[in-house]
């Protein structure tokens, strides 16, 4: 009987080779990677929770875009000045950030707002015409958006904590670091004689009025 037991395990040895052990290790490896089936947005558990991350990333989406725009305008102007390197910094950061919104709706298959177009060529004419009153212009129109921007922002941190935080974690990181670079921004503006430019409150005001807006229509269109 202990001579059978030991062929049998011989026998087994010979059928389970190592080499079979690190192929099946391989190909289980896959399936470990993907067992966690998302990134950033956790999987929807009825309609109401999947309109409202829907509306989070479509307008957060735009609102990238929009800025992404503005700097290309202020670019097409300033970029030749001292402040093109500034300027070009922060639209850096906002090209990083629009990358990202991009990713995260291609995971979870949201579609960009159907004003995209016009976003296109409102942000790059606001940015371009603001610029043109000289880096005052420029730093007051940054000023106002990053500004309106960074309070959008906090309002979603403030809903989507108050609905499941912990669900919730990995959209506020990106959030909440996407915030920080906004207000960065905003406080460069000011550093950089936003305030300086004759009418600047008017000009602010006018701007972020406009932001209101098309933060609402772009939730919903």
């Amino acid at each position: 009987m202990q001579r059978a037991a030991h062929t049998a395990l011989y026998d087994w040895s010979n059928i389970v080779s190592p080499a079979m052990i690190r192929q099946c290790l391989k190909c289980r490896a896959p399936l470990l990677q993907s067992s966690r089936a998302y990134s950033v947005i956790p999987p929807p558990r009825d309609s109401g929770e999947k309109e409202m991350l829907d509306r989070i990333l479509r307008v957060d989406h735009a609102g990238e875009y929009g800025a992404n725009r503005i700097y290309a305008g202020q670019m097409a102007v300033l970029g030749r000045s001292r402040s093109g390197p500034l300027i070009q910094e922060m639209w850096d950061q906002e090209k990083k950030h629009l990358e990202k919104f991009k990713e995260i709706m291609a995971e979870n298959r949201v579609r960009p707002t159907a004003l995209l177009p016009l976003w296109n060529i409102a942000g790059f004419l606001l940015g371009a015409s603001t610029a043109l009153l000289g880096k005052e212009g420029a730093m007051a129109c940054t000023v106002a958006v990053e500004e309106s921007i960074s309070e959008h922002y906090n309002s979603q941190i403030r809903a989507l904590m108050e609905v499941d935080p912990e669900r919730y974690t990995e959209l506020l990181k990106v959030i909440k670091e996407f915030r920080d670079d906004e207000m960065e921004h905003h406080d460069t503006g000011l550093e950089h004689d936003a305030e300086q430019l004759p009418g600047y409150w008017l000009l602010k005001n006018a701007i972020q009025l406009g932001c209101k807006a098309a933060i609402y229509v772009s939730q919903r269109v």
